[in-house]
């Protein structure tokens, strides 16, 4: 199944990944990425990894959603990865996707992302042995001392938020103080409130608390009588401090949670956006196999961990999807997706049914059934699912439920389409039969009544021509049942050509006598060129062909009415063409003219398919011609506002 997995995710040949971020680069490397790929002439995808837990800002989101929009609209294959591990998700991708160029741009020196931020086009030009890496170059040259410190100036990364709210609280103090200087004031306290916000709305609840007690402290020293002192003289004054501590404190627990609320609505956005791009691209799949697979890589991407699904078949559940890919599913973890499968519950990892397994599985359901479960991994490199990323699992698993439920109803819906469309051909093709087949049987009958009942008083004459109607009528049946062994033949493609050199001239003779022996009417004209060629065909079947065509225009052209029979050759075809004077076909009909049992009523109305009346007779010629690696098609009106042109067109080979 992984080999099947990996044959369909990638054709043989060049493909190329663009890796895209927050930088200002990206749309650099969207473009050259798709530079890339029509020089090579491969398709090409354009993947972003996103953290667990680390938030990006407004302007950085911006700029990878403008990347990806610009990527989908040269026409790339759009990826979102989820993990720590940045080269890691992306290499993973890449190796399952067969990819063998990687674009990537190297982004402008900052300070602070050169000491806290990995180098991903180092790692991967590091890592990707077997795949070659371009790195499109950035403004400028990222700082090596910064790269050297990085390991030193990690553990401090901790911190950080501490030494911010202490230098906003050094920044209200010296502020404060010039004030002072400035325009004396009896109380600058709300000016330590500002320092007390700042931290609350970029760090959380804590760093702003720090920010309150170390203010408190701060307005003490600085600015309560006697300065430079923890003592206060003044009792009002003592109660003026606390009240400010605990208004600082209210007021960056509120501040705090304001941003706590404001992360998780973010978040909630985030999983709400990932939950319609899922239903997006599962509801461009038709095929069940193709939404497991597509539905196994989005919750993979989406979670940022190995994902399996399992689906019901025959009251066996079947791995039938899995990303990275995945063959088998050791026995403890088939015995924890059945449970949670027939139970209609959670099983496995962190539940109290089997929670020591690596894998943790939920069923899927639809509203007529359960259809399978869907598993992802829990394992020291995967940790447990936290309370969000299982409601994001059980909306996944919907929506998955939905999609595989709606492929499945439409596989049925086609099923059944099919079937009835067989059963009705089955009964027009029998009251086809049985009413063209009862009229020459019938006069067969008559004919040979006559011939028994009444041969002592019929003439010789009247004998011979009720013998000669009797091989008239049967050689019509014959026609017919070989029409119907010919279409039964070709709707199977089990049409067998015995191909040789075969001349079209002697063959259109043929089937010209032929009509003339029925009683065709209608003046035959041929008109040959003097370099006409052999074509390679079976004879026999090309004869039922254009057998076929010529009793069709005889049985709507009216009596003395010229049929013209001719050929046209080209230097890789040569055409050979049936037309008559008569009607034409209208132009709502010529689209079906080579269906099955398209039929009309002869001569008056133009309807299409005379054969011998069952309105098989141009779909067997369509049939033939194709096999033969021709084609045939109608032309009407021909001139004068009627007529009817049948074009038939062989392939030409070298005449031996």
């Amino acid at each position: 199944m992984a080999i099947e997995q990996a044959q369909r995710a990638s054709p043989a040949g060049e493909r190329i990944l663009a890796c895209i971020g927050p930088d200002p680069i990206s749309p650099s490397v969207v473009r050259n990425a798709k530079r890339l790929s029509n020089l090579m002439n491969a398709p090409w995808l354009v993947v972003t990894v996103e953290r667990p837990g680390h938030r990006l800002d407004d302007a950085s989101r911006r700029r990878i959603e403008d990347a990806l929009k610009l990527a989908e609209t040269l026409g790339a294959e759009i990826k979102t990865l989820v993990g720590n591990d940045l080269p890691a998700q992306v290499l993973r991708l890449a190796r399952f996707e067969n990819v063998t160029q990687i674009v990537i741009g190297r982004p402008r020196a900052r300070l602070l992302g050169g000491i806290f931020h990995r180098s991903l086009p180092h790692e991967l030009l590091r890592r990707a042995d077997d795949i070659a890496v371009h790195v499109v170059p950035g403004r400028a040259e990222s700082i090596r001392w910064l790269r050297r410190l990085r390991p030193a100036i990690e553990p401090v990364r901790g911190i950080m938020p501490y030494v911010w709210s202490t230098l906003a609280v050094a920044a209200a103090v010296g502020i404060g103080r010039l004030i002072s200087v400035l325009a004396p004031l009896p109380n600058v306290s709300m000016i330590f409130l500002m320092a007390v916000l700042f931290p609350a709305a970029i760090f959380g609840i804590w760093p702003a608390i720090y920010a309150s007690v170390v203010s408190f402290l701060a307005y003490n020293f600085f600015f309560i009588e006697p300065l430079y002192t923890f003592t206060v003289a003044e009792a009002y004054e003592l109660l003026a401090l606390f009240v400010f501590l605990v208004i600082a404190v209210i007021t960056s627990a509120l501040a705090g949670r304001v941003r706590e609320q404001a992360r998780t609505s973010e978040g909630r956005m985030r999983s709400t956006r990932r939950l319609y791009e899922f239903t997006r691209k599962l509801s461009a799949l038709a095929r069940l196999e193709d939404v497991a697979e597509g539905a196994a890589g989005e919750i993979s991407s989406t979670l940022g961990r190995p994902t399996l699904i399992l689906l019901d078949d025959a009251g066996e559940l079947a791995l039938r999807a899995a990303w990275p890919p995945e063959d088998v599913l050791d026995a403890a973890a088939m015995t924890a997706a059945r449970w949670s499968f027939t139970h209609d519950g959670p099983a496995g990892a962190d539940t109290a049914t089997l929670p020591t397994l690596p894998w943790f599985f939920v069923p899927l359901r639809t509203p007529r059934s359960r259809i399978g479960v869907v598993g992802v991994a829990r394992t020291d490199e995967f940790g447990p699912l936290d309370s969000e990323a299982r409601a994001l699992l059980d909306a996944l698993a919907d929506q998955t439920a939905a999609a595989l439920d709606r492929a499945a109803l439409a596989r049925e819906i086609l099923s059944t389409r099919t079937a009835a469309a067989t059963e009705r051909t089955r009964n027009t093709l029998l009251a086809s039969i049985s009413h063209d087949f009862r009229t020459p049987l019938s006069s067969i009958l008559g004919s040979a009544t006559s011939l028994i009942e009444y041969s002592d008083k019929l003439d010789p004459a009247e004998r011979k021509d009720l013998l000669g109607h009797i091989r008239s009528e049967a050689e019509g049946l014959d026609e017919m049942v070989r029409n119907l062994l010919a279409i039964t033949r070709i709707q199977e493609g089990a049409l067998e050509l015995r191909l040789d050199w075969i001349d079209l001239r002697e063959i259109a003779d043929r089937v010209v006598s032929a009509a003339r022996r029925r009683g065709a009417s209608q003046p035959f004209e041929a008109r040959w060129p003097s370099d006409m060629p052999l074509v390679r065909g079976d004879a026999a079947l090309v004869e039922q062909s254009l057998g076929n065509v010529i009793n069709n225009a005889v049985a709507h052209t009216p009596a003395r009415t010229h049929v013209i029979v001719d050929a046209e050759v080209e230097n890789a075809r040569v055409k050979l063409r049936i037309t008559d004077g008569g009607p034409g076909i209208p132009a709502e009909v010529l689209p079906q003219a080579f269906e099955k049992f398209v039929r009309a009523p002869r001569p008056e109305t133009s309807g299409v398919d005379g054969g011998q009346g069952t309105g098989l007779g141009l779909a067997i010629a369509k049939g033939i011609m194709e096999a033969h690696g021709g084609s045939i098609a109608a032309e009407s009106p021909v001139a004068h506002g009627c007529g009817t042109r049948i074009v038939l067109t062989f392939p030409r080979a070298d005449t031996p």
